[in-house]
């Protein structure tokens, strides 16, 4: 079970880290104002992040039916890694819209 967890743990935090990746790129695209690559970058993060969820998810729901899993640091770390790549997520996501709702204002404005 030992080994079993640290799997699930690596690839918690090896999707969440793949997110990590295309955010950073989101965020250079966002400061380019290149928001359609930006997205598309935002996707590819989202699809990352659902792998990770769906392992951590998968674990949750062994235990809520009777699988008894030891305290693992790894997985800890990895669900802590997890919603701190989602919350960067979700804080790149707003800046998408900040962004372009600010370039549709200037270029309404003929700035």
């Amino acid at each position: 079970m030992d080994n079993e967890m640290t799997v699930v743990a690596m690839q918690m935090i090896l999707h969440a880290g793949d997110a990590r990746s295309h955010i950073a790129d989101a965020l250079r695209d966002i400061k380019a104002f290149n928001f359609e690559v930006a997205k598309e970058k935002m996707a590819q993060a989202e699809k990352e992040l659902t792998k990770a969820h769906q392992a951590q998810t998968n674990v949750l729901q062994e235990e809520a039916n009777g699988v008894k899993h030891e305290l693992h640091v790894l997985f800890i770390h990895a669900q802590d890694t997890l919603m701190t790549i989602k919350s960067e997520y979700e804080l790149a996501r707003q800046l998408i819209e900040i962004f372009e709702s600010i370039d549709g204002r200037l270029k309404k404005v003929g700035a």
